[in-house]
């Protein structure tokens, strides 16, 4: 479960305020607002890539804004699997070496027979020695979502995963996200401006309208 009490983060002269809020373990929550609105500031907040200046943000009853940088980190790679808008793959490694080295960087046991489940599971097992120039954006997308569910987190949190695609394919990364989420109880958050998220999510918070 996530929960958020409080939450202020000021930078320059600009500063957010967010609403209090909780996710119940595997449920599904959008976090819709116009570019600006402070979402993805909110992501990062959530994920701890950003510190948060004021405020409680407790996931699976562990209050990460008191946590020091290198418990945050490994706790992150454990709990937390993100998918930004670009896969963020590593050019020089094979998709089987990208998802070992997501591994290695959360601090866990590296075991090619978990990521070739993953990979059997999002239908890229045949992509496992393709370097990431020789995937589509279809299945660089998918990798980044297998390297998200690699560690079996208990929080899945995505950043604006639809919003460069035709409305076909945007039903189907959200079914692949909501399915992915499901198979492994964790929570799933998407931050987007896209408003077919909030069509298919329907739990969740518009930042524009706080």
């Amino acid at each position: 479960m996530i929960a958020v009490e409080g939450l202020r983060y000021s930078y320059g002269q600009n500063s957010m305020t967010y609403p209090d809020f909780k996710v119940e373990q595997g449920a599904n929550f959008a976090i819709i607002g116009n570019s600006g609105s402070g979402k993805t500031t909110l992501l990062h907040l959530l994920s701890g890539l950003r510190k948060s200046q004021e405020g409680k943000i407790a996931i699976d009853d562990t209050d990460i804004t008191t946590l020091e940088n290198r418990v945050l980190d490994q706790f992150r790679g454990k709990r937390i699997g993100m998918i930004f808008q670009q896969a963020h793959l590593l050019s020089a490694l094979t998709v089987q070496d990208n998802l070992l080295a997501g591994q290695f960087f959360a601090g866990v046991s590296q075991r090619v027979e978990r990521v070739r489940e993953v990979l059997e599971e999002l239908n890229l097992i045949d992509r496992a020695h393709s370097r990431p120039n020789q995937l589509s954006q279809g299945e660089a997308q998918r990798v980044a979502i297998a390297r998200a569910v690699l560690n079996k987190p208990s929080v899945i949190m995505a950043d604006e995963p639809t919003s460069s695609l035709d409305d076909e394919n945007c039903a189907k990364v959200l079914k692949m996200l909501i399915d992915e989420a499901q198979q492994y109880n964790a929570s799933l958050i998407v931050v987007t401006h896209d408003q077919r998220v909030k069509e298919r999510i329907e739990d969740g918070i518009n930042l524009s309208q706080t």
